[in-house]
């Protein structure tokens, strides 16, 4: 099996000012397509860092990905240190220039004399077109070891990797890893590890736990010779922990909990709203990050100040004095209001101290209460995060009220 080493290049990932979201792409594409990756480097636009650094990779990867410095100006330079390394020439690659005239062209634009540089190309590379940029990609090798060169920018890279490294890079592996990753909420890691506790010795299929903010998921990991004969790997172990944890899984494969939920209510057919205080819109945003939301999610209030919540939402004087704008009490007459106001099926409220300040009371920080009300009932909970940090909260808040929505559908109809 072909081994894989990643190197990201740029001094603004080493600064922090750029998340590195490439490398972990790549890791998991490559796992997808049964290479190993064994080692990840980062590197600034340092010529004889970025040197140094394929020299030991070639020692000991057989397969050298490398993203960013692939722009038009002086210090993007990965190319040339690679061409370099390989002893490849660089030569004006004429169907790359004319593809980079026509983008200037399609935008109204005249492509800058700079630009040119990223035309420059070995003769006997292989081209990685970029149908989402200027800057052309490719594949060279030397002596067994494989090179490529990736844009940086995600919305360049990903693309680029589907379309042309993937079909180059399918000639070195002779098997397939396949995972799924099984989402859970409402139990944690190390209680929902000792329910699995068994299926975790597993060799092939791999159950491996991985813990997320107020959340844990399963991830199913296992290598066959073909897709079908690692997806029926997985079947059986996906199936057993179905079993075991059914109450608290609410996807398979999905990146976020609204994910599942908006598909939920969109094949149920219902309408939500939602009421929030201390989360801020923040449930209304992760809804209407899912594509159909519009079908379901008919409108959010922000009702941060006590005067809002009494004057739009209904919420009554006496329960915001006589129990605080943070109690179970508020949080009921929260999301009655939004339903009245809407016109929904189901409305869902949220009401708490996000922190890092308590709100003066001898309530704790990262105490709230989330209600959900249909038309006949409502039902609170009452959460203590035990955090002061204040995205935390705000962000476990938010996927407690998307939970007690996706409850409502599975226990209710």
């Amino acid at each position: 099996m072909k081994t894989c080493e990643i190197i990201s290049v740029g001094t603004e990932l080493l600064l922090g000012d750029i998340l590195n979201t490439d490398a972990q792409f790549l890791s998991q594409e490559l796992a997808k397509l049964g290479l190993s990756v064994l080692h990840q480097s980062t590197v600034g636009d340092n010529h004889d860092r970025l040197y140094e650094l394929l020299e030991q990779a070639a020692q000991r990867s057989d397969i050298i990905i490398l993203s960013g410095g692939l722009g038009p100006t002086p210090d993007d330079i990965t190319k040339e240190v690679a061409c370099e390394f390989f002893s490849k020439d660089l030569t004006l690659h004429e169907e790359s220039l004319r593809r980079m005239s026509s983008y200037f062209t399609a935008k109204g634009l005249v492509m800058p004399e700079t630009n040119k540089k990223q035309a420059m190309l070995p003769a006997d590379c292989v081209v990685f077109e970029n149908n989402n940029g200027t800057a052309p990609g490719l594949a060279m090798e030397k002596d067994g070891t494989h090179i490529l060169l990736l844009p940086g920018p995600p919305r360049e890279l990903k693309p680029m990797f589907y379309e042309s490294a993937v079909p180059y890079l399918k000639n070195f592996s002779d098997k397939v890893i396949i995972s799924h990753n099984i989402r859970t909420f409402g139990i944690g890691e190390s209680a929902m590890s000792e329910v699995v506790a068994d299926l975790l010795d597993s060799a092939n299929p791999t159950v491996a736990p991985y813990a997320k903010d107020g959340e844990a998921l399963l991830r199913v990991t296992a290598m066959a010779d073909n897709n079908d004969d690692a997806e029926n790997l997985c079947k059986p172990v996906i199936d057993e922990i179905r079993s075991r944890l059914s109450d608290y899984i609410y996807g398979i494969d999905c990146n976020s909990i609204e994910e599942a939920v908006v598909p939920m209510l969109i094949e149920n057919n219902l309408k939500l709203a939602t009421a929030e205080s201390c989360t801020g819109g923040l449930v209304g945003k992760r809804i209407t990050n899912i594509s159909g939301a519009s079908k379901v999610y008919e409108c959010g209030i922000i009702a941060y100040a006590n005067e809002i919540k009494h004057r739009v939402l209904g919420v009554s004087v006496d329960a915001l004095r006589q129990y605080g704008a943070v109690s179970a009490e508020v949080a009921e007459q929260m999301a009655k209001g939004a339903l009245e106001v809407s016109g929904a099926d189901i409305a869902v409220s949220v009401t708490g101290i996000a922190g890092p300040l308590s709100d003066g009371t001898s309530k704790p920080v990262g105490l709230s209460y989330i209600a959900l009300a249909d038309k006949n009932n409502v039902w609170v909970k009452e959460l203590n995060t035990g955090h002061t940090n204040r995205d935390y909260n705000r962000f476990v808040n938010s996927s407690n009220a998307l939970n007690m929505v996706r409850m409502y559908i599975e226990k209710t109809l």
